[in-house]
């Protein structure tokens, strides 16, 4: 049963981590404000959930106006518990000396931006949530550590993992909680296929002789979990990689 206490804003809902997110938290009792920029991907959600459950707004993290005016229909709505911001991904895979500019621009402006424009928003809500309110940021080892071809990215997810780190140094003593949570190999249906322009054979290769490579649900677990936990414990930073993953250069291939 849905608890109207338990009202989370997840962001990228439509595919990958964010739409395992809300489907795990819609499981557990939250009532799920899914954001997305695909409409039809939003329907498919809701259908799955039940409109009980799931509160589709179509919004696009990197427009001004389309942020604020999701933000003015989740507080139309009630009061918000937690923002978990998904919305974000790779563009490219070129080396320093011929990348792209404007695919750094995008993933700045998606993953960085597009977390600081909803968050800054929502914060004061989320402040006076009852017990206290909770940001989760989902960053990515990227941002822990830089392998070739992934500077673009690799700064992106940097940024948003020190968002995350000078949120909580700012908003300590009050009743908010900041969780930094940093995946490393996740499969999903569009993450790679989004980096390579929609290359299949070039997605594909990724996770080729890699076993077990993690998947959306179990992040959407780890949020879950995260979340869990008493309002007064912060789970600062919570890093994870499959078992055959112990760095972005250390990966065991059958």
């Amino acid at each position: 049963m849905t608890n109207s206490n338990k009202r989370v804003v997840v962001t990228g809902a439509s595919s990958g981590i964010g739409r395992a997110t809300a489907v795990a938290l819609a499981n557990e009792g939250w009532k799920v404000v899914a954001l997305a920029r695909r409409e039809e991907r939003l329907r498919d959600l809701v259908a799955e959930l039940g409109a009980d459950a799931c509160e589709p707004i179509v919004c696009d993290v990197t427009d001004d106006a389309s942020v604020q005016g999701a933000v003015e229909r989740i507080l139309a709505g009630g009061q918000v518990k937690a923002l978990i911001n998904c919305a974000g991904g790779a563009i490219g895979q070129d080396r320093i000396a011929q990348c792209n500019v404007e695919d750094w621009r995008k993933m700045y402006d998606i993953n960085v931006l597009g977390t600081l424009r909803i968050t800054q928003k929502l914060l004061p809500a989320l402040e006076v949530a009852p017990g206290g309110g909770t940001v989760v940021v989902i960053s990515s080892v990227a941002g822990i550590e830089a392998y070739e071809g992934g500077a673009g990215y690799c700064a992106a997810k940097s940024a948003e993992r020190v968002f995350a780190q000078t949120l909580r140094f700012e908003e300590v003593g009050k009743p908010l909680r900041v969780i930094d949570v940093s995946p490393g190999m996740v499969a999903t249906e569009e993450f790679s296929l989004n980096r390579f322009h929609g290359d299949q054979a070039k997605a594909d290769a990724v996770y080729a002789g890699v076993p077990n490579p993690l998947t959306a649900e179990d992040i959407a677990e780890c949020i879950r979990w995260a979340l869990d936990q008493p309002d007064t414990v912060d789970v600062d930073s919570l890093v994870v990689r499959p078992r055959a993953q112990a760095s972005a250069q250390r990966v065991y291939h059958r």
